[in-house]
């Protein structure tokens, strides 16, 4: 058997999920982009998408709900200067993308500038980062019982103290084809799986929780023995550390942010900030600083869609480009932001892959894939040891940033005092006020053990919730403040 190039494969796969079952091939998809030009328009396309979802969760020793569901659908798009218009529908059939079609191109008859044209088509460049894989099929429903019920009764043999256990096994499939009317057909076939686990300890009336989890773009058997250990040990330990919690002094103080998760402080109170829709308004704490200096040497940040297997990475964005790594911070320097095709056009740079939608019914904007900060040469323990008053802090809940100031306020779920280097006591209640351009300015130690999260992320913005992925490695941060509980 001879097997097709990857690209092409995934689009027969979007032909037989998109196109043929409703009749519809490619000279359609001209003709109705074609019915968009009737006006002028900088960019037109349409986006075509299905969805196979299935969700198990397990709470009081038993599955307790499971859910299935297919969503299937088209967004009609077309863009005059700034201004775009959108249709989309559950009806994939020509006269339905004919009338959305009749519905946008509206937008453009005050357009001031050339007319898109339709050209030959071309399949655009992609990635092969993961495989063509449905996980809900990699495992009968019996054994997505059992697998969660294995992570209830290894959570309540790690320790006597476990008073409850939730988890939830998550897994879908999706299939998308985009048509542009530059003539570029793109495609794609993303699996993606993710397993939390939730752990409630109990000791002298006192109640914690502790969570982990995982995931990827993979099939349902990443998670294994040794992979359910690890998330179980991890939600166990966090619990049962902050049954041991005390108070979190608060105030001016030097910051350590261990590695992995905690990029999710980056990812927010910085990432958002070099999207480049915001930097176009003006409306960034970084706008117009390419170039310049934002952050200490030695901080190099990366956006990267390209890292295998990943949760927040694709083959092509949801514009039909292909997915790359976007490095946005040097060495302290601010190099460039990340941009979707119509902020691309818009401020005159290339488009760096990142055009990201929650589904058919939204339209793209630019949005972060895995962004992460590179290691540096210091010893994590080295980092902690320099502290010589201050919060370590592990884990983090969430938090909120406002993009034009760059202010932001976190949430740390496991974190520890620290004194003369030594760690004292874990801390509860600890949260982390700052401005994210202050803060890279005031990062002094970079760690060698930059990590990625486990898989876990999911990003929103303006309404719309997409995959995504962080990472760092160890960093000191000087003068953040802290709000405490003591």
């Amino acid at each position: 058997m001879i097997a097709r190039e990857p690209t092409l494969e995934r689009l027969a796969i979007a032909r037989s999920f998109l196109l043929t079952p409703f009749d519809l091939d490619e000279g359609h998809l001209g003709r109705i982009l074609a019915e968009i030009r009737a006006h002028q328009v900088n960019e037109a396309d349409l986006y075509f998408q299905y969805t196979r979802a299935e969700g198990w969760s397990l709470e009081e020793g038993i599955v307790k709900t499971g859910s299935f569901s297919i969503e299937q659908g088209v967004g009609v798009r077309a863009v005059s200067g700034e201004k775009t218009a959108f249709a989309y529908s559950d009806d994939i059939s020509a006269s339905a993308l004919l009338d959305a079609a009749r519905t946008v191109r509206s937008i453009a008859a005050a357009g001031q500038e050339g007319r898109a044209h339709i050209a030959s088509k071309k399949i655009a460049k992609s990635r092969s980062l993961y495989q063509d894989t449905d996980p809900i099929s990699t495992l009968d429903s019996a054994s997505k019982v059992a697998l969660l019920g294995k992570v209830e009764t290894l959570a309540r043999a790690r320790d006597p103290r476990v008073a409850q256990v939730m988890a939830s096994l998550a897994s879908e499939y999706d299939v998308i084809l985009v048509a542009r009317a530059d003539g570029t057909l793109a495609a794609d076939v993303r699996p993606l799986v993710r397993l939390s686990v939730t752990v409630f300890a109990e000791q002298g009336g006192r109640r914690e929780v502790g969570s982990a989890g995982g995931g990827g773009r993979f099939g349902l058997a990443y998670f294994d023995d040794a992979q359910l250990e690890k998330y179980v040990n991890e939600a166990v330990h966090a619990a049962l550390t902050n049954l041991e919690a005390q108070a979190t002094p608060a105030g001016e103080m030097t910051v350590v942010l261990g590695s992995g998760w905690p990029g999710i402080l980056l990812h927010e109170a910085i990432g958002h900030g070099l999207e480049g829709d915001f930097n176009r308004k003006g409306s960034s704490a970084f706008s117009g600083l390419i170039g310049e200096r934002v952050a200490a040497k030695g901080v190099t940040v990366l956006d990267d869609g390209t890292i295998a297997e990943r949760r927040g990475s694709l083959n092509v964005d949801d514009e039909g480009n292909a997915s790359q790594r976007n490095v946005l911070i040097e060495d302290g320097i601010l190099r460039g932001y990340l941009q979707d095709t119509m902020n691309a056009r818009l401020m005159g740079v290339p488009v760096t892959g990142n055009g990201r939608r929650e589904s058919y019914a939204h339209i793209p904007m630019p949005r972060m894939t895995n962004t992460y900060m590179l290691a540096g040469g210091m010893e994590s323990r080295e980092i902690v040891a320099s502290i010589k008053k201050g919060l370590y802090a592990t884990n983090f809940a969430g938090g909120q940033v406002d993009i034009t100031s760059g202010k932001f306020v976190f949430s740390a779920s496991e974190a520890y005092w620290v004194e003369n280097g030594k760690i004292m006591y874990p801390v509860k209640g600890a949260t982390i006020i700052g401005s994210g351009p202050e803060c890279l300015r005031r990062v002094s130690m970079v760690g060698n053990d930059m990590q990625l999260d486990s898989g876990v992320g999911t990003c929103g913005k303006e309404g719309q919730s997409v995959p995504v992925g962080v990472g760092q490695p160890t960093l000191r941060i000087d003068g953040l403040t802290v709000g405490g509980t003591a």
